[in-house]
């Protein structure tokens, strides 16, 4: 890649020649398809990239908008369309997955053990009385279990609801209640950092008092043989209901529109929302997006470092490189142990060719490489990389040159990916053989998503004014609605006053002379952490569950170099505002509070306290001048309105 003076990175010659997607006239010529001929060009593809049982006869069914259906006469088969179809095209000894586990060691699977894997799953499950449309709960570690449990539920047309292994027993109960869940499939612990770490424990803490009446089953992978305490009638070990199940499972064929999955997401409001994804045009994008963001080939080594437990994992780890006949790793652990090496050890390992992560962890294994020689990338061999991506949050400028110099070698494109758990993939992002890369911006939408930035009303707004990011037309893989609420979905995405346009929730600008998208941050008061979502509501209903200390929480987002966003908490006690070593101790048990009501991404960095909050004389909490005191700026905004005004002073220290 050579870099021009206006710190335009072009793609290299080479690199564009042997691109799936190759030159800006390449990828013009698709965004002009699609705005010549939408449905056209969502079928051609659709047609193109997955197998179908019965064919598709109508494209788009806009008659209920904002409910939009798409290839719903179609039926087809995720797993089949996942593994079978690899099988029958002569790459069923092509490894799959390599996992690699916490302490290193690593087990390969091939697509033909992958698929009998997934078909004893499926025939236990449906042995189980598990049928189609039943919704069943994955609280798993990464592993290959994991991945083969949710495809072993699109294999028998169960919904899948996958909940990160960090979350908290309310967090899981809520969700289970909420879905309405016939099975958990879990584990005894998981192991991350060298720690063996409950999860079969927090299940039945979740399960406690018949909290969850709709559940039948626990099913149980032995990861670590932990003491875990057993409900004789509900729970089972995975490996005993495997037993004597036959390897062969007849797919379970569904329309397009069958409910693939549910993942809650945090909302602005305090109940986290259940977004529900389709089957036929998730996958299209899962797999398109996979094959032209990535230029995915057949020899190359995929990695996606997320968790299954957000959508980054279902769509870059269990559905789209598989879709694709890829090779991809899975990783249990995290990348600062045994050292903050270990990420670029992998690589060097696998011969990783793509490599696709999250600012946060880019940010702190910067932090890492620079105070400690021997975990620099540049010990380890990283040439086998052709391809970075980011994923999460926006990347800052300084973050993105060092991946591309430290990580990439100055060669590897940079996919700055801007998507959400809704969207159900890439929505704006280069494509690494056209696009000329800005570092810090996602630069154009993928072909065939119609993004734009709007004012309140939904009018345009000239490029190089800030405004609402909004995507004008329906595509595949977008929310079909949140489970059980679809005014709430409505409301959330597709406001009244917006012209029918999708709201992604976030602020953007587009530069003036490129068009280049940069995302500017939330609009609302959603919190991204890590590139973990949650609703500032969330974490304030939490603080205040702390019933005997706690009278009121208020809670804002200040930039953090390492997480992107910290979590800032200005809280009011039922008892005298402590100071110097109460305060802290305090702190502590708040923070532990949330951790165990949420789960420790959760955990405000920042604890405030004050005899009360700043508050217009009608009650509302000043939001804006407490994210001016989060950041340790000097508050000029006009505080005439406020009742009590000298409540800031006490406001500035953090613990």
């Amino acid at each position: 890649m050579s870099n021009s003076p206006a710190t335009l990175y072009l793609p290299s010659e080479a690199a564009a020649k042997s691109a799936h997607v190759s030159g800006m006239a390449a990828y013009e010529a698709l965004v002009k398809e699609a705005a010549t001929d939408y449905e056209g060009y969502w079928a051609r593809l659709a047609r193109e990239f997955l197998s179908w049982k019965t064919p598709f006869t109508k494209v788009l069914n806009d008659s209920e908008a904002p409910f939009f259906k798409w290839f719903e006469d179609g039926t087809l088969n995720v797993s089949y369309n996942c593994l079978d179809r690899n099988i029958e095209a002569g790459k069923g000894d092509k490894t799959a997955i390599i996992f690699e586990a916490d302490g290193g060691e690593v087990t390969k699977v091939t697509y033909s053990e992958l698929l009998a894997k997934v078909a004893q799953l499926a025939n236990a499950l449906k042995a189980r009385g598990v049928k189609k449309g039943d919704r069943v709960v994955i609280y798993m570690p990464m592993s290959v279990e994991g991945v083969a449990a949710m495809q072993a539920c699109a294999r028998i047309g169960a919904t899948h609801s996958v909940v990160f292994g960090g979350f908290s027993a309310q967090s899981l109960r809520d969700r289970i209640q909420d879905a309405g869940a016939v099975m958990v499939i879990t584990a005894d612990e998981q192991v991350r950092g060298g720690k063996q770490l409950p999860l079969k424990a927090i299940v039945d803490e979740a399960l406690a008092d018949n909290a969850c009446p709709t559940l039948k089953d626990v099913i149980v992978y032995q990861r670590t043989g932990g003491k875990i305490a057993w409900v004789a009638g509900r729970d089972l070990w995975l490996h005993e209901v495997l037993q004597g199940q036959s390897s062969s499972c007849e797919p379970e064929w569904v329309s397009a529109e069958h409910p693939l999955f549910l993942l809650y997401t945090s909302g602005s409001t305090g109940k986290p929302k259940g977004v529900q994804h389709s089957t036929g045009g998730y996958l299209l994008h899962a797999a398109l997006t996979t094959k032209w963001t990535f230029d995915l080939k057949d020899d190359d080594v995929f990695w996606c470092t997320a968790d299954i437990g957000w959508v980054t994992g279902h769509t870059y780890i269990s559905y789209g490189p598989l879709a694709l006949g890829g090779t991809e790793i899975v990783f249990e652990g995290v990348p600062t142990y045994p050292d903050a090496g270990r990420f670029w050890k992998m690589i060097q390992d696998h011969k990783v060719s793509i490599f696709y992560t999250a600012p946060t962890a880019i940010r702190s294994l910067i932090k890492a490489a620079e105070s400690n020689e021997a975990v620099h990338p540049k010990n380890y061999d990283l040439g086998s990389l052709r391809i970075l991506g980011s994923v999460g949050e926006p990347i800052n400028p300084a973050a993105w040159e060092w991946y591309h110099q430290h990580i990439g070698g100055g060669r590897c494109p940079i996919v700055d990916t801007f998507w959400q758990t809704e969207t159900g993939g890439h929505m704006i992002t280069p494509l690494p053989g056209a696009t000329p890369l800005v570092p810090g911006s996602c630069t154009l939408p993928f072909p065939g998503i119609q993004a734009a930035i709007v004012d309140e009303l939904g009018n345009d707004v000239p490029n190089g004014q800030g405004g609402i990011l909004v995507v004008k037309k329906p595509w595949p893989s977008m929310i079909r609605t949140i489970y059980g609420d679809p005014e709430r979905f409505k409301k959330s995405y597709y406001p009244s006053e917006l012209r029918g346009y999708y709201l992604a929730g976030d602020g953007a600008i587009r530069d003036e002379k490129t068009g280049y998208f940069t995302i500017t941050g939330r609009i609302d008061d959603v919190l991204n952490v890590s590139g973990h979502r949650m609703g500032t509501m969330e974490i304030e209903s939490a603080l205040v569950s702390c019933t005997e200390l706690v009278a009121e929480a208020a809670v804002v987002g200040r930039p953090d170099d390492t997480t992107g966003e910290a979590i800032c908490a200005f809280v009011v006690l039922k008892r005298p505002r402590p100071t110097g070593d109460e305060a802290k101790a305090i702190a502590k048990q708040l923070r532990d509070h949330v951790a165990k009501e949420i789960g420790p991404i959760a955990k405000p960095k920042d604890i405030r306290f004050g005899d009360n909050l700043p508050k217009t004389r009608s009650g509302k909490i000043m939001r804006r001048l407490l994210r001016s005191v989060a950041k340790g700026e000097s508050v000029t905004q006009d505080t005439s309105t406020l009742e009590n005004p000298a409540i800031l002073e006490q406001l500035g220290q953090a613990y």
